[in-house]
């Protein structure tokens, strides 16, 4: 299986996104379509056999152009539509001028007054209108396409109005020339033109506001730069990324960005993460660490070996998860797909009835020809197909600028659902590395000086404990190091011997432990201790632990006023589990758990009904976090790919799950607007259009009926925009 996002041509309104997502799902070969309005791409999953001419051809076949596959690094540049806007809004004056200011009180062109020169008269506004027709003439391409096709769209609509006023107006014309200037009252060449041109100017407004939703995602691609300095055997040089091959070593100075994902292998530094992190303040990095491209080197020299590049570099495998992200569809907008696929042939029809029915009650062709128009013109499945996806795509956008990576829209959807999150111990709620908790300095040294001698000896250590040191300045020199087996290290400078260890090391030394009340009040907080001794005196006591995560307290009291069930499952033992619950104030708590029972347990609160959301590390979490709602998982973002989860917290902060549900809530509640909004146009403008309010005074023309179907599309697009704030 295979899978690809094709950048699509042609598509103005839902009836088109969900038309040729149904016409692809139909054909042989493909798994699965999924085709986004806003973004103009199509999600295409398909078998193997299948080739990327053969998935062009079938988007062809539905009456649209396949652009080929999707390249957020060369988005395509638009011709400058604003400038061809600005022509034919001077055409459309002069139009609407020698068309109407006889009725308004204007001074009259002469030799184009309607009434004395109806043949210079109808000539003018035909020769004005054909520019328009040609302006136009890609919706009218389209409309007629997809009627072929038998998915017909705003297009089809818009196109059948604009012929049928312009077919009759040519008729009318001709009919002036052969001399009946009665015909003259008969002609709505301006009606053509006004259609057309705020048809366009509404999907160039539109488009600018759809450019806006992918802002996120553009200055993802162009946070990496171009160039990488390459590491040879003569010095250095300059090299493109696409000449960088894996294993390459790079050299990256103060100022410069990374260019490639690696490991540092020299040097150390400062590096700015914020573009992935949303984290300010910038990481130390040292030798073995990682760094990801597009990071900044703030002021050191390193050198780095390349890992990953390309398609594998963390940024390319995020926004590809956007962008697909953004091309799934939550459930919410199959109500939309539902009604433009029924809407827009319902409108086909209560046009022709329209028609029908004005050319039976008596009406002359003249006027039953304008309420048919009007009621193909006012409808608008634009605003309903932009109601779901624009909101969708702005606020993954948003979540992705606050370092939450959403895999599926249905996310969005969801999140503001949970009712019961469960949270993995360690790696989760703590940092799942051990960290030091607590000093106790008996000596005339700094906590610093301490400090430096502590983990001066440790990195001569493999111990798991040495780690929690190993972030500590540390440059004293010692002659030897040697391992306690079972209690800790010696270590000599000079005349001077130190011991590092647990409290063997006094039957070691043979001396009296004073600190035993301190040692107590690490124990009971889960701290593993180390005592610092020199020269057989007790100079520090050190607690070492998996410490909990910054704010995290913050977060589940957060939680917990939202009224959120809070459980805890760890595979730690009860004592070690209690200490971490009753500090974060959750009494639901799951101790020795295995990673097949964390996952029972997920299932078994979905059963009861509850609306599950899984926090984990991702690895060993796997299988618990794909049976929840929703799976949140705790990483770095340097294996993304791997993750069975729906959401990654690229900054490990998890208090960025009261933001994810907040963006959703509040996404939720614009796009019901929105929905609100499309559906109500509809339901109040089209009896207008039909002409049932006439006998009240109200009614409207074609011209009008354009434009109040751009603002209808203007609404959504601005209320949808208020999600960026």
């Amino acid at each position: 299986m295979s899978k690809v996002i094709l950048k699509i041509d042609g598509m103005s309104c839902s009836a088109c996104s969900s038309g040729l997502e149904k016409y692809l799902s139909r054909q042989k070969g493909i798994i699965s379509a999924s085709v986004n309005l806003v973004l103009a791409q199509a999600l295409i999953e398909y078998e193997e056999y299948l080739t990327l001419e053969d998935l062009d051809k079938f988007v062809s076949e539905a009456g649209f152009e396949s652009l080929g596959v999707y390249d957020p690094r060369k988005e395509d540049e638009t011709i400058n539509k604003k400038n061809y806007l600005i022509v034919f809004a001077c055409l459309l004056f002069l139009l609407m001028y020698i068309s109407m200011s006889h009725m308004i009180g204007l001074p009259v062109i002469s030799f184009l007054h309607m009434i004395n020169h109806p043949v210079n008269y109808g000539v003018s506004l035909l020769v004005l209108t054909i520019p328009f027709l040609i302006y136009g003439f890609d919706i009218i391409k389209n409309g007629i396409k997809n009627i072929i096709h038998k998915i017909p769209n705003m297009d089809s609509l818009v196109t059948i109005g604009v012929l049928s006023s312009f077919i009759y107006s040519l008729f009318s014309l001709i009919m002036i020339l052969k001399g009946k200037n009665e015909y003259v009252e008969n002609l709505y060449f301006e009606s053509v033109a006004t259609i057309i041109f705020f048809v366009k100017l509404g999907r160039i407004i539109e488009n600018k506001s759809n450019k806006k939703t992918r802002e996120a995602i553009k200055e993802l691609v162009q946070i990496t730069p171009s160039y990488a300095v390459l590491k040879t055997k003569n010095g250095s040089k300059k090299v493109t990324i696409d000449e960088v091959k894996k294993g390459d070593i790079l050299i990256c100075n103060a100022g410069e960005k990374i260019a490639v994902d690696g490991t540092i292998i020299l040097g150390k530094t400062h590096i700015d993460e914020s573009f992935i992190s949303g984290e300010s303040i910038p990481s130390k990095k040292k030798e073995n660490d990682y760094v990801v491209a597009g990071s900044m080197n703030i002021d050191g020299y390193i050198e780095y070996k390349a890992d990953r590049i390309g398609k594998n570099s963390t940024i390319s495998e995020i926004v590809r998860l956007v962008v697909e992200s953004s091309n799934t569809k939550a459930k919410i907008s199959s109500l939309a797909d539902k009604v433009s696929s029924i809407f827009v042939p319902s409108v086909f029809i209560i046009a022709i009835i329209t028609l029908v029915g004005y050319l039976l009650s008596g009406y002359d062709f003249n006027e039953s020809l304008i309420s048919f128009v009007c009621v193909l013109v006012i409808a608008c499945p634009c605003a309903l197909g932009l109601a779901t996806p624009l909101a969708v795509v702005i606020s993954e956008g948003k979540c992705a600028k606050n370092g939450i990576l959403i895999k599926s829209s249905q996310v969005l959807e969801n999140a503001n659902l949970v009712d019961t999150i469960v949270f993995d111990k360690t790696g989760t709620l703590t940092y799942g590395k051990l960290k030091i908790s607590e000093i106790y300095n008996y000596s005339n040294y700094s906590k610093k000086e301490l400090l430096n001698i502590v983990s001066s000896i440790e990195r001569n250590s493999n111990h798991p404990i040495a780690s929690a040191f190993k972030n500590e300045f540390s440059n004293k020199k010692f002659d030897s190091v040697e391992v306690i087996g079972g209690i800790g290290l010696k270590a000599k400078v000079n005349k001077d011997i130190y011991y590092l260890g647990n409290n063997k090391l006094f039957r070691k030394v043979n001396i009296n432990n004073e600190h035993s009340d301190d040692e107590k009040k690490l124990t009971e907080d889960g701290n593993t201790i180390v005592y610092v001794i020199e020269n057989r005196k007790i100079i520090g006591l050190i607690g070492v632990k998996d410490i909990l995560r910054d704010n995290i307290k913050e977060t589940i009291d957060e939680l917990k006023r939202r009224k959120i069930n809070i459980i805890m499952l760890t595979g730690d033992n009860v004592n070690t589990a209690n200490i971490v619950a009753n500090s974060l104030g959750i009494k639901n708590v799951m101790a020795n758990v295995l990673p097949k029972d964390k996952t029972n347990i997920v299932k078994e609160l979905s059963k009861k009904g509850k609306k599950v959301m899984m926090v984990g590390d991702g690895i060993n979490d796997a299988a618990s976090l794909a049976n929840a709602l929703i799976g949140v998982s705790i990483k770095s973002g340097t294996d993304i790919a791997s993750d069975s989860s729906d959401v990654i917290l690229m900054n490990d902060k998890i208090e960025s799950i009261i933001k994810l549900i907040d963006i959703s809530k509040k996404t939720i509640r614009i796009i019901k607007e929105n929905l609100f909004w499309a559906f109500i146009y509809n339901i109040i403008m089209i009896p207008i259009a039909i002409g049932l309010f006439k006998k009240f005074g109200i009614s409207i023309n074609p011209m009008f009926s354009s434009i109040s179907m751009m603002i209808s599309s203007l609404m959504v697009v601005l209320n949808s925009l208020r999600l960026r704030r």
